[in-house]
């Protein structure tokens, strides 16, 4: 970020209206099917309790993780069918999945249904909920993360300030192909994001609004850890 500070313009945060992700975000993907807003919309509900809440999470992820690897790179290889010799691609290099803990787990065991061949790092990251800013207190990763793509996995980008925090700690340890996967995210939140990782491909299922005064996303869907969980 060459030492500067990111501000966001006084009362964006509540008063942001829905965000093109083409134009003002152009490295954010917004998942639009129609299966995954439907799933979301039954996330969002607050009569939806922890064991839904848990599978919807589960599905969602699984089902963006779909053409969030759309990109990753492959490899040509030789195998042997029942009938004869062929040529055949499959992903290069080792794919790492972090969550930030505990929601960001609700996430990573739906991409790992459909990738298990990834390999699982851990961020323990929790905001101050007087300054808002992220405190970590829990890193275990790979020692190779330069070996390939690294999906870090958060349900919320709200301020930003934990997924910022997350990517310079994954820099830090070697990563060199980063992107993002979160379920709902805030236009402060990727702004944030994007400030320090201009670059970064972000990926969601929705933006939304802006955050009220807590720093919650609105409309969002309340503390996704807490649902998960059933600690609410």
């Amino acid at each position: 970020m060459n030492g500067e500070a990111f501000h966001e313009p006084p009362g964006l945060c509540r008063l942001t209206a829905m965000a093109s992700a083409s134009n003002e975000f152009p490295t954010v993907r917004v998942f639009d099917h129609p299966l995954i807003q439907h799933k979301l919309t039954y996330l969002r509900d607050r009569a939806t309790s922890h064991r839904p809440f848990r599978a919807l999470l589960y599905q969602i992820a699984g089902l963006m993780v779909f053409e969030a690897t759309r990109s990753f790179p492959t490899t040509e290889v030789e195998v042997e069918t029942p009938i004869e010799r062929t040529r055949a691609r499959k992903l290069a290099g080792k794919i790492t999945v972090v969550p930030v803990l505990r929601a960001g787990l609700g996430m990573a065991e739906g991409i790992l249904e459909v990738m298990p061949e990834a390999r699982v790092g851990h961020l323990g990251i929790y905001r101050n909920e007087r300054t808002l800013e992220p405190i970590a207190y829990l890193k275990r990763l790979p020692r190779d993360l330069d070996a390939g793509p690294c999906l870090l996995v958060d349900p919320m980008l709200a301020t930003g300030g934990s997924a910022v925090a997350a990517l310079r700690m994954l820099r830090d340890a070697g990563a060199a192909d980063l992107r993002l996967m979160c379920l709902v995210a805030s236009p402060t939140g990727i702004r944030r994001v994007l400030f320090a990782e201009p670059n970064l491909t972000v990926y969601t299922a929705a933006i939304d609004r802006g955050l009220n005064e807590q720093g919650y996303i609105v409309p969002g869907l309340g503390d996704a850890g807490d649902r998960l969980y059933g600690t609410a």
